[in-house]
């Protein structure tokens, strides 16, 4: 028996040892191989891996003026592993002009991961961004003194004027989401936020650069690694040139102070947007640097939205300008003819249902109704159109054909232009209705639509492109603020004609009508310029006042200027969108405002509509 049990605790001694011997070889595996703890420790008392930052690309408008340059900056940054306990805590918040909680609250910033997911404590992490060159150089004097603390130069954005700023958008720290999509980017980089500068951050941000310097066992730097065999140069953002005419956009600006709405010009020859006027806007200064944080809580906080791009993330009643389509699609689908007259008699009545319209001469041709914007006239196409069983068999059939004519003409969805953020606006089908009528309407229960009323919306991108594409007498280009990469070809849907479904025939009458508009419609106050201008006004109701609306383009027979001006709460289309469209088009085409347009230009600027201060762009 006692030699079973000795026999026994052997194999019990023997098991422990095998154990003890496989812990340690496993540790040991994981700790050489698997684990680069050590390797990184080793590897940052040896190296020191200096990122060089590119410049970022600047960006000019259509003439060669710079718009967004670049200024140097400083970024300090801190290896944990280095400075934990080596350094004057008091002294370094002074060098920096910081409070000793401000400090402690960083450093505990920058261990958290949850808030710096790319931590470690071998490599730099940002502890103070975007130091300007006055501050920088007291620091520089002291940072011998503090351990683990290093400086990196960087470069922040500059703009040259106060304009553009939904446009151009801007620059600001990554985060977390960031660094997790794009393996380009770690803590303490910059990216670009709105605009240009985040659609086209790829070509501007250009390619990290490395230095790898090697240390003493003090830690102090003897000297490039193998006399930067391994280095990586920066390779500089590309520039942007854009298809902005900045002192069109300058005008734009100024004619739309104390006021809510949009500008859009677009070149109907090529897509490229002209101006972009978002009001009310901000300067682009203010989110520069250190106070971009603080400037941008303010505006996002303005009742009055001036983040927000309205031109393109605006979605409005189009009013009246959304007659000129009805105009295309109804001669296109044979309903009328030129010669084809509707009655008004101060509106459309029909089976106890009353749209109303101002007084003017009936019954009433197409180029007329156009030209005096009669509601009557396409609320009887519409109606004529949805009720033709004999062509389209059922009010659905017709209510899709329809439709398929406003997406052919860039409504219902996005055009795709190089900006982020832009909404596709509303177009309904007969789907929409038949849900919302439980199958049971026709014309008349949406006979709104026909005027630009009703469930229609679009934004005021939607309506230039309209007046591009009627410019162009039935195809347009996709809307694009960039006009060249430098180095890269413009990409080719952007150089891609869209047709609409409407025939050259029914454009040249919808012409004839704006023009008729602009001699002695509703647009006649375009009669003064000295080309011939070619427009259509919109009154778009409203809750409370009805905005102003404008859509036209110039001149008639060689368009190089498509623009739509939108005022919320402007009333008539002649008060606000007719004189601003016609000044914008006049600036565009002869390069400066006559004395009497300067001075008109004056009187529009005064005038404010709805809201008072908003945040300072000074």
């Amino acid at each position: 028996m006692s030699n079973y049990n000795l026999e026994k605790r052997r194999y019990v001694i023997a098991f422990v040892a095998t154990a003890i011997v496989v812990v340690y070889i496993v540790r040991l595996f994981t700790l050489q191989l698997l684990s680069d703890d050590y390797k990184k420790n080793a590897d940052s008392n040896a190296f020191l891996k200096k990122i060089e930052y590119p410049s970022r690309g600047a960006i000019y408008d259509r003439n060669g003026r710079l718009l967004v340059y670049n200024q140097p900056a400083y970024d300090i940054m801190v290896v944990m592993n280095e400075a934990k306990g080596r350094i004057d805590t008091l002294e370094f918040c002074h060098a920096l002009g910081i409070t000793k909680e401000f400090f402690i609250k960083r450093m505990n910033d920058i261990k958290d991961y949850s808030k710096n997911p790319g931590y470690s404590r071998f490599t730099q992490q940002l502890f103070m961004s975007q130091l300007p060159s006055e501050e920088f150089s007291f620091f520089q004097e002291k940072i011998f003194r503090f351990p683990g603390f290093y400086v990196q130069q960087r470069s922040i954005r500059q703009y040259q004027s106060k304009v553009g700023a939904h446009i151009l958008g801007d620059v600001a720290e990554v985060s977390p989401y960031d660094i997790e999509e794009d393996s380009y980017y770690q803590p303490g980089d910059y990216i670009g936020k709105l605009g240009v500068e985040k659609s086209y951050e790829k070509q501007l941000r250009g390619e990290k650069g490395v230095q790898i310097l090697l240390r003493d066992a003090r830690g102090r730097i003897q000297g490039k690694y193998m006399d930067g065999k391994y280095d990586r140069k920066p390779i500089a953002g590309k520039d942007l040139t854009l298809a902005i005419d900045e002192k069109l956009q300058a005008l734009g600006e100024r004619l739309m102070e104390g006021k809510i709405g949009s500008i859009v010009a677009l070149d109907p020859r090529t897509g490229e947007v002209l101006c972009m006027v978002s009001a009310p806007s901000y300067d682009p200064r203010i989110m520069v640097g250190r106070a971009r944080a603080k400037n941008h809580r303010a505006l996002a906080k303005d009742a009055w939205k001036p983040l927000l791009n309205r031109s393109i993330m605006g979605m409005y009643p189009p009013g009246s300008t959304f007659k000129t389509s009805q105009a295309l699609t109804y001669m296109t689908e044979g309903i009328i003819t030129p010669g084809t007259a509707f009655p008004c008699n101060h509106g459309f009545y029909y089976r106890g249902l009353h749209v109303g319209c101002h007084s003017h001469a009936a019954p009433i041709a197409l180029v007329d109704a156009i030209s005096t914007s009669c509601n009557s006239y396409f609320c009887w196409g519409l109606y004529y159109m949805i009720g033709n069983r004999s062509k389209y068999k059922t009010p659905y059939n017709a209510m899709n054909t329809w439709r398929d004519y406003m997406v052919s003409m860039g409504f219902g969805y996005k055009l795709g232009i190089d900006l982020p953020g832009e909404k596709r606006g509303m177009i309904p089908n007969a789907d929409y209705y038949d849900r919302n009528y439980r199958g049971s309407w026709n014309g008349l229960t949406i006979i709104s639509i026909s005027i630009g009323q009703g469930e229609v919306t679009l934004t005021p991108l939607q309506i230039a492109n309209l007046g591009a594409t009627i410019a162009n007498r039935g195809y347009y280009y996709r809307p694009h603020v960039v006009r060249k990469v430098q180095g890269e070809p413009l990409d080719t849907m952007y150089t891609h004609r869209h047709y609409t479904m409407a025939s050259r025939r029914a454009y040249d009458y919808v012409v004839a009508g704006m023009r008729s508009s602009a001699l002695k419609g509703t647009c006649k106050a375009l009669s003064r310029l000295p080309f011939e201008a070619c427009g259509k006004t919109g009154t778009a109701q409203n809750h409370g006042r009805d905005h102003s609306v404008f859509m036209g383009f110039a001149p008639m027979d060689n368009p190089k200027i498509a623009i739509a001006v939108y005022v919320e709460n402007g009333g008539w289309g002649a008060d606000f969108g007719v004189p601003i469209g016609g000044l914008m088009m006049e600036q565009y085409l002869t390069g400066k405002l006559s004395p009497a347009a300067e001075a008109q230009a004056d009187a529009m600027q005064a005038r404010r509509i709805g809201y008072g201060p908003r945040f300072s762009q000074k």
